[in-house]
């Protein structure tokens, strides 16, 4: 039955059906999931575990060939085809044209080695921790994906002609603990599963598996690494303006999006400035308020900084706190309707997260697994480092900023927006969302809650709000600067401390950013921009029949989708 299914699949990517009886959705989403079983496993996709990756010319000839086809249906969204799916076609649109550039312009399979050897290295790990399945099964499977194993390392010294100098030196050391585990180490682990019934010759298999990893890192070794290359991230004005249009699905320049980003820095050190102003003026009123303008926004992001967790332990019960005081002022403020059921989880980061530990993040269950929990890891430092230092970390995470990061991370924020849009029967929008709707979401949502009147005793949680909102100014700027006009980590460190005011936490933490996910690090100030003008152009429509908690859960049902089409929707 499940080879029966994934023949299927593989028919959907290779025949033409008439879109009557497989709309393109659907077949795309098969196709993609018969392509890359490994990334449909991540999204919780369980059976997909039964089949691996095939990176053969011959497979990624025939993916690029749907890709063409499906974009063809997809690109005229007044076409029969399209009538009534026009969202989904352009969400599919967005994700096509990368495909296609990916295989056809930066060719991975030609040019990076990680491409395969993250594939060869943890072929094994997902059968292996796989709790839906039995020994039996993962005997079984193990057989399989040794084969896969093999043909991916042919793949490979057919394919590369070149890689990477760093992503070389990284994967011949990868590429020698991989062989080990799949001479020794997966022996071991298997010895009691009888895989005799399985492989006809096991030890031979695997042997043999081992052997075809050691000819592919002595190839990488003596025929790639003399002709590596010394890559370049930064991507430059033409590159950074293609991906930026696919990414937000419209036509905007990085020229106009650096003016945009650059007039709200300016707006918005303004209004920090007359907010710092306010809360001097209320907490030492017998005291003159400096003239210098900076130095009256340092005082008052001073008095911020000093009300701040002391300890892992704290922070961590403030944040527990915190969390069910904004679920409170939801429900009784009806900003939104909140899940029936929470599944989430607070924990402190921990050490072996390496520099994620210093920001933290929210870890959501992919969105077709079973068991659907999110945990969110809060930022966090270790006790043995000197007091100082901690002290410095924590008051770049101070209790004004977690008191409006609450709504950012958690409600109405990501853990909501992601939990309700699990909901959606609309799995393209599922499988590729449109990026831009994630943070934009929850950076909206700060400004909602803060309207309403969280913290409106406080000054200090809408000076921390304020900073947010300037620092997301200055991701968007620094990404067009740095990618379009060659600024070096030194002129971004330079205009993000004085410039745009950023935590000392914050700012360091920004180049890597800016390195690895530019597209990313605008979508804070360009989403919560774009959802913001729509709750103006909502409330002047509607007039008095303006009602928020219908606005915002038309949105979270909806899900991610491009939010100008939220425009119709409300209608």
């Amino acid at each position: 039955m499940r080879a029966l299914l994934f023949c299927f699949l593989s028919l959907l990517m290779t025949t033409t059906i008439h879109t009557a009886t497989i709309d393109f959705g659907q077949r795309y989403i098969a196709a993609w999931t018969a392509f890359y079983p490994s990334k449909a496993l991540d999204q919780g996709i369980h059976a997909a575990i039964f089949d691996y990756e095939d990176l053969s010319p011959e497979k990624i000839a025939t993916w690029l060939d749907f890709n063409k086809e499906i974009l063809k249906v997809v690109s005229d969204l007044n076409a029969p085809a399209v009538q009534g799916r026009h969202i989904d076609a352009r969400l599919l649109r967005a994700q096509i044209r990368s495909e296609i550039h990916k295989w056809e312009q930066q060719k991975p399979h030609i040019n990076s080695p990680s491409l395969y050897i993250g594939l060869i290295s943890k072929a094994m790990e997902d059968i292996l921790k796989a709790d839906f399945l039995d020994d039996a099964e993962k005997a079984q499977l193990i057989c399989h994906r040794l084969t896969a194993v093999k043909a991916l390392c042919i793949s490979a010294i057919q394919s590369l002609e070149t890689g990477p100098e760093s992503e070389l030196q990284r994967g011949l050391k990868q590429l020698a603990k991989t062989m080990t585990f799949y001479s020794e180490t997966l022996p071991q682990l298997t010895r009691d599963w009888k895989m005799s019934s399985y492989c006809s010759d096991y030890t031979k298999v695997y042997q043999s598996t081992a052997s075809k990893i050691e000819a592919l890192r002595k190839h990488l070794k003596t025929e790639i690494a003399p002709v590596a290359t010394i890559t370049n991230p930064i991507l430059g004005k033409q590159e950074y303006g293609r991906r930026l249009r696919n990414y937000f699905d419209n036509e905007l320049s990085p020229e106009a999006l650096g003016q945009m980003a650059l007039e709200e820095i300016e707006k918005v050190r303004d209004l920090i400035y007359e907010v710092s102003k306010g809360y001097l003026l209320e907490r030492y009123p017998d005291q003159a308020i400096p003239k210098n303008r900076l130095a009256a926004i340092k005082a008052a992001f001073a008095d911020m900084e000093e009300d701040a967790p002391i300890s892992g332990q704290d922070y961590l019960a403030f944040w527990q706190d915190l969390s069910v005081k904004a679920i409170t002022f939801i429900e009784e403020h009806q900003i939104a309707t909140l899940p029936k059921f929470q599944t989430l989880e607070i924990k402190s980061a921990p050490e072996s997260a390496g520099p994620a530990a210093r920001i933290g993040w929210v870890e959501s269950a992919p969105p077709f697994a079973p068991n659907p929990l999110t945990t969110l890891y809060l930022p966090s430092i270790p006790d043995t480092l000197p007091a100082q230092e901690q002290k410095e970390f924590w008051s770049s995470f101070n209790k004004p900023f977690n008191r409006m990061i609450v709504i950012h991370e958690l409600f109405p924020g990501h853990y909501m927006q992601i939990k309700i849009s699990r909901e959606s029967p609309h799995p393209v929008r599922l499988y590729f969302p449109y990026r831009l709707y994630f943070e934009g979401w929850a950076t909206f949502t700060e400004r909602v809650l803060l309207d309403a009147g969280w913290e409106k005793e406080n000054k200090l949680t809408l000076l921390a709000h304020l900073r947010k909102r300037l620092e997301n100014a200055n991701r968007a700027y620094t990404s067009v600067q740095v990618h379009c006009q060659n600024w070096n980590q030194e002129q971004v460190m330079q205009f993000s401390t004085e410039t745009s005011l950023l935590a000392p936490q914050f700012a360091k933490s920004l180049w890597g950013r800016l390195m690895r996910s530019p597209m990313q690090m605008t979508s804070y100030f360009l989403g919560g921009k774009q959802f913001t003008d729509l709750l103006a152009s909502e409330k002047e429509r509607l007039g008095k029949d303006f009602v928020l908690i219908d606005f915002m859960d038309t949105i979270l049902r909806a899900g991610p989708i491009p939010i100008d089409e939220f425009t119709n929707l409300l209608k």
